[in-house]
């Protein structure tokens, strides 16, 4: 299988609502409840892509466009953005959708790095 292959299979969306214990008191989602799904997502994703063991590095500008209310669907979807020889970069955009509506927003959009290790915890190439 071929890179533009690989990145397209490992791509990765997840569907949650938000419910009222996951907001703060302007009744939107807590930023750091964004972040914890959006590297979730971002694990999922280059695990996927990768099938080795995945540790998050880092996560670059996270950028808060719109607030995501309680009683909405968010969408997270992780794409891989770039491969290097022991680390890749993850995409992660939330889509919020009203429940009984037809719109849809991109609310959110984050970048994660990781590293493939081995069992010793040493970083290994990410694609054999």
């Amino acid at each position: 299988m071929n890179l533009a292959e690989r990145i397209t299979l490992s791509e990765t969306r997840v569907f949650k609502t938000v419910f009222p214990n996951t907001t703060n008191h302007y009744d939107t989602l807590f930023g750091g409840t964004a972040m914890h799904m959006m590297d979730e997502v971002a694990f999922m994703t280059a695990t996927r892509f990768s099938r080795k063991r995945m540790v998050t590095v880092s996560s670059d500008r996270i950028d808060f466009k719109k607030p995501i209310p309680a009683g909405t669907i968010v969408e997270l979807v992780g794409k891989v953005i770039h491969v290097g020889n022991t680390s890749l970069k993850v995409s992660v955009e939330i889509y919020v959708e009203q429940m009984y509506a037809e719109s849809r927003e991109l609310a959110v959009h984050g970048d994660f790095t990781f590293v493939a290790i081995d069992e010793h915890k040493k970083p290994v190439r990410v694609m054999a």
